[in-house]
């Protein structure tokens, strides 16, 4: 494991109690139950969810009636969910460990800013390899400026690795994997960046 990696494991593992129990905003509940909302159809939805924490989104999804699998690099994370009664595993989004089209939807909050950039691309692969065809992608991170490396105004113990993009950088990288159904940059309350939240679809063979 990298040491980057190890770091983040190491940070998170002592969160997963206070996170499990902290307030999840509304603007947070309204962006999972909007991507829901372009889920909804007769037959069941697969849905997984990358760098799920302690599961909450997850739960709501399972809820909702969607078949959820979520994963996290911490394992305490990954602990927290299956207290829940969810199916989770102990995983690393740039190597998913599924067969090809497992998935109609992948869904990932404020996770994957925690990659370097120079691994983006071997992990949107990964989640276009993973899901159906026309599966629907919904990420949502930090940025709107170009920066990367450890976080020094971090509160996490050790402080943790982030990779912000710019609106045009971060655009123009998930376009080489799929289409872009909505894009929207805001800043919400009490944060100091903008969370940039797209909608994703995977691109056919010929597009």
């Amino acid at each position: 494991m990298s040491e980057l990696r190890s770091r983040l494991r190491h940070a998170y593992a002592q969160e997963a109690q206070m996170r499990d129990t902290r307030y999840k905003p509304e603007w947070k509940k309204r962006e999972r139950q909007r991507f829901a909302s372009l889920l909804k159809r007769e037959e069941p939805v697969r849905l997984l969810e990358i760098g799920a924490g302690t599961g909450q989104d997850s739960l709501f999804f399972h809820e909702e009636g969607f078949v959820t699998l979520a994963i996290d690099l911490s394992p305490e994370m990954v602990a927290k969910c299956k207290e829940k009664g969810l199916d989770a595993q102990v995983m690393d989004a740039t190597h998913l460990q599924f067969p090809d089209n497992s998935f109609d939807a992948v869904w990932s909050f404020n996770c994957l800013l925690h990659l370097p950039k120079r691994e983006w691309n071997s992990m949107l692969a990964e989640i276009r390899r993973i899901l159906a065809p026309g599966g629907l992608f919904y990420l949502g991170v930090y940025g709107g400026r170009d920066s990367e490396g450890i976080w020094e105004e971090d509160h996490c113990n050790p402080k943790r690795f982030f990779a912000f993009h710019t609106n045009d950088a971060l655009c123009e990288r998930v376009e080489q994997y799929f289409h872009i159904l909505d894009f929207r940059s805001f800043r919400p309350e009490g944060q100091v960046l903008d969370l940039q939240a797209l909608t994703l679809q995977v691109k056919g063979e010929g597009d």
